[in-house]
């Protein structure tokens, strides 16, 4: 097994070719026949149990070698990137060279590279200080919400229905006189002025009283989600069943003991603001990270590989789709939710993806000019977390070597962030 690195005409872009043993290649081809012989039904033989000369000569020798390929070449790809040190950024643009049963397997892969960065100043910039203060306002609000949670529903009936009651209706909305697909429930529950559904629609039902039944006319916004409602004026029959609204709790000492471990409302009062400026801290911290590697990025040069970002908008795009099925959505059924393609999707995440992947190769020339180590007291602290939550024992966690791997660079890169925010001029 060989590997060939040659530059291309463009910058940070290399073509390396593979050579794989013939025998190596004749092994997948092998493996790949054994998983799929019993699909093959060949006259003479029993349904999957025709030999392998036999399925060759019936369908053809090239048969099994792009599955043969697909299962090789990938193990073999990582293994002579990593052994040859090749600093591959971006997916490999494959193209067969041979391929064929007996002969070596050649194939080259077109990759980005690590550009080279040449840095800035990033020690001794000038960065605002940033501090967020917590007002008593910001305390009764909490309070509030926290009021708001524990409201009682109180059924009304000797009035009609106004702002911020919640009510349960029967609705059926029609385009014309057709009823249109989705535009129909009963026993829904709304709050008026949620703005919840379409604009005016709950605003026409302030004033209904209990058993009332009247139509009600509204407009689909132009951008609405669903493209043969976009725009188009609808009639919804509406039948109100219910009016509720909230009873809040009186707001002392009493309350205090109900919604927390306080015995005052003081001393809920001071709990939550002492939250809330520890809050602001790591806001105002976080800020000013940000901040600070953003000027840094500004002061660099990098020619950025256009597959190292096209990269970095793969994972953008893998990391919603992963929180859409915790949901239990699809992509698909998102996109068409949101009316938008993956293309779309691709150009709205590049801006971003450029800047992070500028951000990481930054930090990471800053970790290799400095010689900057990994913290061992952060890695240790981060794995007992991770023992804990996960009910993991710490021997098993330590074994992890990719995690230990992980921990190491993120304490690398959060050394690199501090020697920039601890080195700047910071002005009010």
């Amino acid at each position: 097994m060989s590997v060939k690195q040659e530059k291309t005409e463009n910058k940070n872009e290399s073509k390396l070719t593979f050579t794989v043993e013939a025998e190596k290649f004749d092994e997948a081809i092998m493996d790949v026949f054994k998983k799929s012989a019993k699909y093959f039904n060949i006259p003479g033989f029993r349904k999957g149990k025709a030999p392998y000369k036999i399925v060759e000569r019936y369908y053809g020798a090239n048969i099994f070698y792009e599955d043969a390929f697909n299962e090789l070449v990938p193990k073999v790809y990582d293994e002579e990137i990593e052994k040859n040190n090749i600093e591959a950024v971006s997916k490999p643009k494959i193209d067969i060279v041979q391929m064929e049963k007996g002969k070596e397997l050649i194939f080259t892969a077109i990759v980005a590279t690590k550009p080279e960065v040449k840095l800035g100043k990033y020690k001794g910039i000038s960065l605002k200080n940033i501090e967020y203060k917590v007002t008593d306002e910001d305390v009764n609000h909490e309070i509030e919400h926290m009021a708001e949670h524990n409201a009682r529903m109180v059924s009304v009936e000797d009035r009609a229905v106004k702002d911020q009651d919640i009510v349960t209706i029967d609705f059926e909305g029609f385009i014309g006189d057709e009823a249109f697909e989705g535009g129909k429930a009963e026993g829904q529950q709304l709050t008026i002025g949620s703005n919840t559904f379409i604009p005016g629609f709950e605003d026409q039902i302030i004033g209904m009283k209990i058993d009332e039944e009247k139509d009600i006319k509204v407009t689909f916004p132009e951008d609405y989600y669903s493209k043969e409602l976009a725009g188009k004026e609808a009639r919804f029959h509406i039948k109100l069943h219910e009016i509720k609204e909230k009873e809040l709790p009186k707001i002392d000492d009493e309350f205090a003991k109900d919604v927390s471990e306080f015995d005052t409302l003081e001393e809920l009062k001071k709990s939550i603001k002492d939250k809330k400026v520890e809050e602001n801290e790591h806001k105002a911290k976080h800020e000013m990270e940000d901040n600070a590697i953003d000027e840094v990025c500004k002061n660099t040069n990098i020619d950025i590989p256009e597959g190292m970002i096209d990269l970095e908008v793969d994972n953008m795009i893998d990391n919603i789709s992963q929180r859409l099925q915790y949901q239990g959505m699809k992509m698909e059924q998102y996109l068409k939710m949101v009316g938008k393609t993956e293309a779309d999707l691709r150009k709205e995440f590049k801006p971003d993806a450029e800047k992070n992947v500028k951000a990481r190769l930054v930090l990471d020339q800053i970790i290799a000019d400095e010689k900057i180590e990994a913290d061992e007291k952060y890695v240790k602290e981060k794995m007992e977390e991770m023992s804990k939550q996960y009910n993991k024992k710490m021997e098993e966690i330590e074994k992890n070597e990719k995690l230990r791997e992980y921990l190491e660079d993120t304490s690398k890169t959060e050394l690199a962030i501090k020697l920039i925010v601890d080195n700047a001029k910071k002005t009010k």
